[in-house]
């Protein structure tokens, strides 16, 4: 057997040992050199380094910012309206050291059930100390803000920072929609029956008011007019006597022939009278000067 044939192997054996003690650490990663189960190194800057081979291994983790989607949650505010909560975070590894020692062999997965179990507890106290018209309105960004802060803390022990909380949904839960519903219509049925009787409130006082006004006005048209006509009676009168004053004959003459056009008329007027009464006098031809 020649030399080269013996540093084959040789050689192939210190490849392998040499290949075997490098390791890369990607941009998006963290590393740790753990040597029986034991932390020995921890890379967090991408590049190459080395370990010993066989003895040492190297464990990764995500240095990316990652999200986790929460279960559908029922929460119960203060006014006991119960609501479902649907909430996402997202997180990062802070310290990877306490990372491992708080997820032993486990990985993000395992991270992420515990950091959910946390993320539920803060939603639950938090949304728990307002009432649910709270959780609806604008004022929700603060809530979120206090959630964030209360897993923040308790997430530390993970050796994860919490970098963002959100409410997706705060909705009531299905079986207390149709009740809701029914309550909100009986309220806006009684808003609007309060409106219609305050609107037909005004219309009769309004209506009263016109017909009091009516009145009003009609009596005060009819005392002006039977003013005005008894003073045109009144002017009448002046003037018929005056009339007769001057020249009795001709006044006497005057109301016989109203007399006559009021007894008159019509095409077929019949009177029963004596033919000697003084109704004719101005009718008889002898007396006619």
């Amino acid at each position: 057997m020649n030399r080269s044939t013996l540093l084959l192997p040789v050689l192939a054996a210190i490849l392998f040992v040499g290949f075997s003690s490098i390791y890369v650490v990607d941009e998006r990663e963290k590393a740790l050199v753990l040597q029986f189960g034991q932390v020995k190194a921890v890379k967090e800057e991408p590049g190459i380094a080395f370990k010993i081979p066989f003895i040492q291994e190297v464990v990764r983790y995500e240095d990316r910012i990652l999200s986790i989607d929460t279960l559908p949650l029922e929460v119960t505010p203060l006014d006991d309206r119960r609501l479902v909560v649907d909430a996402f975070a997202r997180w990062r590894i802070a310290d990877v050291v306490q990372f491992r020692q708080a997820v032993g062999s486990g990985d993000e997965r395992t991270a992420e059930g515990r950091l959910e179990r946390i993320l539920n507890a803060a939603i639950r106290e938090v949304l728990g100390s307002v009432t649910s018209n709270t959780v609806l309105s604008a004022d929700r960004v603060a809530l979120m803000r206090r959630i964030q802060d209360s897993a923040k803390i308790e997430a530390e022990a993970l050796g994860v920072e919490v970098v963002d909380v959100r409410i997706k949904r705060a909705d009531l839960p299905t079986q207390n929609l149709e009740a809701t519903f029914a309550r909100m219509r009986a309220e806006r049925e009684r808003e609007a029956a309060d409106e219609i009787a305050r609107g037909e409130e005004a219309a009769q006082i309004v209506r009263a008011q016109a017909d009091r006004t009516v009145v009003e006005l009609v009596s005060e048209a009819k005392k002006n007019a039977e003013i005005i006509r008894g003073e045109a009676d009144a002017q009448r009168n002046a003037i018929f006597a005056e009339a007769f004053g001057r020249d009795p004959e001709f006044f006497a003459f005057y109301r016989s022939l109203s007399a006559y056009e009021t007894a008159l008329q019509g095409d077929n007027s019949t009177l029963v009278i004596s033919p000697d009464s003084e109704f004719f006098d101005y009718l008889k031809a002898d007396t006619v000067k």
